[in-house]
């Protein structure tokens, strides 16, 4: 893990073996690499005898469908039970503290944070930083966290690390993918976990209303080969409401869909718009090769990875993607062929 210094490490290391008690939060995502990582952090400090807490500061307080069946929820508490002032705090896939939502103020009262992230657009608030934008997901770094406490690779634990591993690579389909990411996947795989189950939880399984709230989604889809300087951009948008009425979680109607939408040929990047009850609209970005979506959302006050990111409005949706293509128009001359 080049990208870390071994002070950082070593400093990491003392602090979490010195500690009585152990804080554990990822982002209000809870998504797959987020939530991989703090089930697999919380696990690990159980097999070590540590007493340990893990949440995500957002209510209602609910696991994505999808990564359901991982193991370790168990020591899952809501954000209302979440320590005020933790003594040492653990953050997971959150690259800023506001990212912690309900449990922002327990990082800003804690008296150590270590942050674990892989994202370009991280803060390095807390005290110690383990954080790598070159890799991955943020597991890749709970991996090598876990080895240097000392604990040992077991099915429990390998299964929230693929999970997130899965998540973080678009199921090993983003350029980042490498040898050494398929390497890590067989060594989990070595475990004897179930990895075409939860595969298929991630990947293959939807609820009708999903499928319902797709077409919808779907009949409303705008194709602009011109945009981003002839790159191409593909979008649509649901509301709040489509999402009730049809019993879709407000996530899953952000990020899978620009997942599928960014499939459509000679788009170059895909985006969602799901407009919420409060006004505002939420924006999820999707690229396949020259856009790097995290800088689009930083532009307009977001942030994320190279291929996947996302940004919040407080305008209308066409308002919103007027502001999106001023952003891309010009993209190709900053982008390498």
């Amino acid at each position: 893990m080049a990208g870390i210094p071994e002070t950082e490490w070593s400093r990491a290391v003392r602090l979490l073996q010195d500690a009585d008690e152990i804080a554990l939060a990822c982002d209000v995502t809870a998504d797959g690499d987020a939530l991989g990582c703090l089930l697999a952090a919380a696990i690990a400090l159980r097999k070590q005898g540590r007493r340990a807490v893990a949440s995500w500061g957002r209510t209602p307080f609910e696991v994505p469908r999808a990564l359901a069946g991982l193991p370790g929820q168990e020591l899952l508490v809501p954000p209302a039970r979440f320590p005020r002032a933790p003594g040492l705090l653990v953050t997971f896939a959150a690259p800023d503290v506001d990212r912690l939502g309900q449990l922002a103020g327990a990082a800003e009262r804690a008296e150590g944070v270590i942050v674990v992230d892989d994202h370009d657009s991280n803060t390095l608030f807390g005290n110690v930083h383990l954080v790598d934008p070159d890799i991955e997901a943020t597991v890749v770094i709970v991996d090598d966290l876990l080895r240097r406490l000392g604990v040992p690779l077991d099915a429990a634990l390998a299964a929230p690390l693929y999970a997130g591993l899965s998540s973080g690579t678009g199921s090993f389909r983003y350029r980042v993918t490498s040898a050494a990411t398929h390497e890590f996947a067989a060594r989990l795989l070595r475990t004897g976990f179930r990895h075409d189950l939860l595969a298929r939880a991630m990947w293959d399984t939807h609820s009708v209303g999903y499928l319902r709230l797709l077409g919808v989604m779907l009949s409303r889809l705008v194709a602009e080969p011109e945009a981003a300087a002839g790159l191409g951009l593909v979008w649509t948008y649901c509301t709040a409401e489509e999402a009730v009425s049809n019993g879709v979680p407000w996530e899953e109607a952000g990020g899978p869909v620009a997942d599928l939408l960014q499939t459509a040929e000679d788009a170059g990047i895909a985006a969602v718009c799901r407009k919420g009850t409060d006004g505002t609209v939420r924006v999820s970005l999707r690229s396949r090769d020259r856009i790097d979506v995290s800088e689009i959302a930083a532009d307009l006050g977001g942030g994320g990875h190279r291929f996947a990111a996302g940004f919040t409005s407080y305008t209308d949706v066409p308002a919103t993607m007027a502001l999106v293509r001023d952003v891309l128009a010009p993209w190709k001359r900053r982008t390498p062929a």
